[in-house]
């Protein structure tokens, strides 16, 4: 069963932000002076002049685009991290290791989507409360036997835990871990099993994916996100 790697949220281009260039036209309250523009005589009334005032800057949040805007109210309501939500998925399955979480839900509601897998490649995906950290009933996957043949390979060739590939990925980029999913290697050797990582820096909203060899937790692949 190939997992398919998915971001906590679509991305999108930065929102604009406008910057005022040249004099700026301001036009005050009733009864106040009415600054003009260009190089028309500004009445002389006797009174010293009063600087027009610039432009108000933009506050942080307008600078912030879609994505950043969204992962920066939905991380924060999750009190429970993708480890925890992993122990509850693999509780909820017998016999079973965690292949993947991904934080998902709005602020109101966030929750993780996780997956787990036994020794044979069935895969069953647990819906884990991001805040109570109580998993759902286990939903188990239909896949074929080839899929599951390829899972099991996999996961008998992984050494290296989730928790150790995100903690590679934190040493790294200093955050929150919003993703992490078994998979095979997109920049290795197509037959190593890889762990993908997503950490979203709290400072700034941005995301780095990561690409972990799954055998020797090695970074085969980094990307980081710019504002």
């Amino acid at each position: 069963m190939e997992t398919k790697r998915s971001d906590v949220v679509t991305r999108r281009a930065p929102l604009a932000v406008p910057r005022t260039i040249g004099l700026v036209c301001a036009v005050a309250a009733a009864g106040a002076l009415v600054s003009g523009c260009g190089n028309s005589p500004e009445k002389d009334t006797g009174s010293p002049r009063r600087p027009v005032p610039a432009s108000a800057p933009a506050s942080p949040s307008s600078s912030l685009s879609a994505a950043q805007a969204q992962r920066k109210a939905l991380i924060p309501a999750a009190t429970v991290d993708y480890a925890q939500a992993m122990k509850a998925a693999v509780a909820a399955v017998p016999a079973s290791e965690p292949i993947a979480a991904e934080l998902k839900g709005t602020p109101t509601n966030p929750y993780w989507n996780t997956a787990v897998a036994t020794s044979d490649g069935t895969v069953s995906d647990v819906r884990v409360d991001a805040r109570s950290g109580k998993a759902g009933a286990p939903q188990t996957e239909s896949d074929d036997s080839g899929d599951k043949q390829q899972l099991a390979a996999r996961l008998s060739k992984a050494t290296v835990t989730a928790q150790q590939a995100a903690q590679t990925a934190t040493e790294k980029t200093k955050g929150t871990v919003t993703s992490v999913e078994l998979g095979d290697s997109d920049h290795g050797n197509s037959d190593t099993p890889a762990w993908a990582v997503g950490v979203v820096s709290t400072s700034d909203w941005n995301e780095t994916s990561y690409e972990i060899d799954a055998t020797n937790r090695k970074v085969l692949w980094m990307h980081a996100e710019q504002s």
